[in-house]
């Protein structure tokens, strides 16, 4: 098996997803809503690592996430490789399908200092955030995660949320950008094209994760998301309101803008880089765009949630797949961002094409422009996607 054909064949099941209409982009959850619950530290709810003597874990992960054989869809290599060389046998599990859902699924036993029979979770930015402000993840020991330690990309290291890097591995990135049908529109650059241009009046599209959109609409005005006040907000939350209320945007979407986007039902549009690199395999005039004001990054997040017994055991599969052949093999199936520095050198080794392209390996320019989404207090979380479901009519 190939890198490249493992790559289509993700892609082939995407195809038939993106039709039917059902794939959720990990990036694009649904909207969180306010959250209250029993916070703990690691005092009040202690954890037990049992990795010396039970060589097994629990990995809890969203679909199409992994390297599949094509030949073989039980088998997967990257993760049977791990099983191989450590002896630790891995429970790998697809049950994640939005981070709301799998946040109320489980926020009855982590408030409680309960298990959830899992040793690693992947979660998305924003919804990390929240647990670690909970404190219903365990610290983990960077001494056991060197390979992170040393190649983890320098973009995703330092986030407002995790500043000391202790809580959260980032499995896989993507950008929040624009992308435009070549077929049906002139070449888009900024943010306030889409919002003003009166060739693409009903033809424009936008997220309705807010984080997406209105990271974006702050950019545009020259602030940054990972750090900005409630005034500044307000100003990109009053452009938005006017282009929604003029007709300039036709509705906000899910990851539902794909197919209109693919048939030239929208011109364009605000999305992900995973969506719009399987849409351009299909049809060249789907073009991604970075913005001239900057882009959107977010990861999902490997995290070991409190009473998860196996902790040790996890650190080590988070180390293997620090390994840059290992996260290159990865990449070359899944189509997000890698973000394991020294994997694009390993890419290249298996498949050129993937390695030269940037929505995988961004280059430094694309990532210097790159912003992560300021991590919010349960308040902000509150008032800001309150002001925003109201102006997008959710």
């Amino acid at each position: 098996m190939t890198a490249g054909r493992a790559g289509a064949s993700r892609r082939t099941v995407l195809r038939g997803l993106l039709a039917a209409g059902a794939f959720a982009a990990t990036g694009g959850s649904l909207a969180a809503c306010g959250t209250s619950g029993t916070r703990q530290t690691a005092e009040s709810c202690v954890s037990e690592d049992l990795s010396a003597d039970e060589k097994r874990l629990v990995f809890s992960n969203w679909p199409l996430y992994i390297d599949v054989d094509e030949n073989d869809e039980s088998k997967r290599p990257t993760l049977d490789a791990f099983v191989s060389d450590s002896g630790i046998q891995v429970t790998y599990q697809e049950d994640i399908n939005d981070n709301n859902e799998f946040f109320g699924k489980v926020r009855n036993q982590l408030s409680a200092c309960q298990a959830i029979d899992r040793d690693i979770i992947v979660l998305t930015d924003w919804m990390a955030a929240r647990l670690v402000r909970l404190g219903w993840v365990q610290k983990l020991e960077k001494d056991k995660i060197p390979n992170v330690e040393a190649n983890l990309l320098t973009s995703l290291r330092g986030r407002s949320w995790d500043e000391n890097n202790e809580y959260a591995v980032p499995w896989q990135s993507g950008l929040s950008g624009l992308a435009y049908n070549a077929k049906a529109t002139k070449e888009i650059r900024t943010v306030d094209e889409l919002l003003t241009r009166p060739d693409l009046k009903g033809k424009v599209t936008m997220l309705s994760e807010m984080r997406d959109t209105m990271g974006l609409l702050l950019l545009g005005l020259g602030h940054d998301p990972s750090e900005f006040t409630e005034a500044q907000f307000d100003e990109a939350l009053a452009k938005l309101r006017t282009a929604t209320e003029s007709g300039q945007i036709r509705r906000f979407t899910g990851n539902d803008y794909a197919q209109d986007l693919a048939k030239g039902d929208i011109a364009a549009c605000v999305a992900w880089s995973g969506d719009v690199i399987q849409l351009a395999f299909e049809d060249a005039n789907v073009k991604f765009v970075t913005p001239d004001s900057g882009i959107m990054l977010w990861s999902d997040n490997m995290l070991v949630p409190n009473k998860a017994t196996h902790r040790g055991n996890a650190e080590l599969l988070m180390n293997h797949y620090y390994e840059p052949a290992v996260a290159a093999e990865l990449a070359a199936y899944v189509n997000y961002i890698c973000p394991v520095d020294g994997a694009k050198a390993e890419m290249e080794k298996l498949d050129p094409e993937l390695a030269a392209n940037p929505l995988i390996f961004p280059d430094e320019a694309t990532l210097g422009k790159a912003k992560v989404f300021m991590a919010l207090d349960e308040s902000q979380e509150r008032t800001y996607e309150q002001k925003f479901q109201q102006v997008i009519g959710a």
